[in-house]
């Protein structure tokens, strides 16, 4: 995975009107926290850190007074209705260091005929992987799949240096069968009734007199 340089400023203001004033200045709060140190407060620029944070975690070579801090996303706080980022809260790493993440999963291929759903359920799988070498993504094959198949923990192939994090035979995605809706049938004595009912409405129309 290739490292993303970003600039970033100690802060030294704190509270709700120093965090809008770093918003607006089109910075974004961020703390880093790892390796028993005191957390550290500093301001990314905004623009740098939402593109960076399009790869899912994304390793982030911070600049910080001429020096440089590996870290990694751990949550992220956005603004509920216009996304911007609020806050982030970055984990340092360091090379050769493994850490515990979670990597998104993604499907290819369609499922056998016949109107069944896929269900993720898990998203992402929790791995344990070096700092610098977290994957990206992993991509499965659904091809052909019926009906009451699952694809499990332990069938996904992990590059080297990475290991589970969840028991291999944990369930990531499953193939559920596709629900048939069935016509209701009348109750008994409801059929009796439009049985009688029909049968009136027949009598009638044979008894009505013809019009000239």
């Amino acid at each position: 995975m290739a490292e993303v340089k970003i600039p970033a400023e100690i802060r030294t203001e704190f509270g709700k009107g120093a965090s809008r004033r770093v918003r607006r200045a089109n910075r974004v709060p961020a703390v880093v926290y790892g390796h028993g140190a005191d957390p550290k407060h500093v301001t990314i620029p905004g623009h740098e850190l939402l593109l960076a944070l399009r790869t899912p975690n994304v390793l982030i070579s911070l600049e910080i007074d001429g020096g440089s801090e590996l870290v990694i996303p751990k949550a992220v706080q956005r603004d509920p209705l216009k996304g911007f980022l609020e806050h982030v809260d970055l984990l340092a790493v360091k090379r050769g260091e493994k850490v515990t993440v979670e990597v998104p999963v993604l499907t290819e291929g369609e499922l056998a005929p016949g109107g069944n759903l896929l269900e993720h359920l898990l998203t992402a799988l929790p791995v344990e992987a070096e700092a610098t070498h977290i994957p990206e993504s992993f991509t499965v094959s659904v091809e052909g799949l019926e009906a009451g198949a699952a694809i499990l923990a332990k069938d996904i192939e992990l590059p080297r240096g990475s290991a589970l994090a969840v028991e291999g035979d944990t369930a990531v995605i499953q193939v559920v069968a596709a629900q048939i809706e069935v016509e209701e049938e009348p109750a008994e004595g409801e059929a009796e009734e439009t049985a009688v009912a029909e049968a009136d409405e027949a009598t009638e129309a044979a008894e009505a007199p013809a019009e000239d």
